[in-house]
């Protein structure tokens, strides 16, 4: 099954800040497939395809990690594109507050996938949270973006990691949660 670990936003005013902003980038009469509200999430790995045997290892890797960390609050903020802005393929919103947290979080749990023989990133991690995907830019869409590149859109508080699996349908991915990890330092 194709899966991936992720933090979901699940915050009723942050979701309606993202499709106000969202709503606004379709406007610019840009082709974009936007994320849907129950999709909205921050990717800690993606692991591409597994098999259910892989589970239980995924798992306890997550359970170790979470152990880590106190569940804590990070600020969505900003908004840009990947490649780039002059070609802009995916449009996300980023991460200020705690972003360092968040990364050792995911870095973490990278090491110990990658030693288990799971997918290796090859790129750093990057905390964002995708809300559109581009099929075609305008001018219109940029000037959009870059018009909203400072804006917060709230606090969310980092306090259970999921494994997700991916269904992908024409209409778009269906994520359906495997199991989810609470974020709680195990005391000493």
């Amino acid at each position: 099954m194709r899966s991936f670990i992720s933090i979901d936003i699940e915050k009723k005013d942050v979701v309606e800040k993202i499709l106000e902003i969202e709503k606004q980038l379709n406007e610019t009469g840009a082709s974009l497939k936007l994320v849907e509200p129950e999709n909205l999430h921050i990717t800690i790995k993606f692991l591409g395809e597994i098999s259910e045997k892989d589970i239980p290892l995924i798992k306890r890797i997550l359970e170790k990690n979470a152990k880590l960390f106190d569940p804590f609050e990070i600020q969505l903020e900003g908004i840009g594109a990947f490649p780039s802005m002059s070609h802009p393929r995916v449009i996300w919103i980023g991460v200020s507050e705690n972003r360092e947290k968040l990364s050792n979080l995911a870095n973490g749990i990278s090491i110990d996938l990658d030693k288990a023989g799971f997918r290796r990133e090859e790129k750093p991690f990057h905390p964002h949270i995708t809300i559109a995907r581009v099929k075609r830019y305008n001018s219109q869409l940029k000037k959009k973006i870059l018009q909203y590149r400072d804006n917060s859109f709230g606090k969310i508080v980092i306090n259970k990691i999921r494994l997700k699996k991916s269904t992908l349908t024409p209409q778009g991915p269906i994520y359906t949660t495997i199991f989810e990890i609470p974020i709680k330092k195990e005391e000493e």
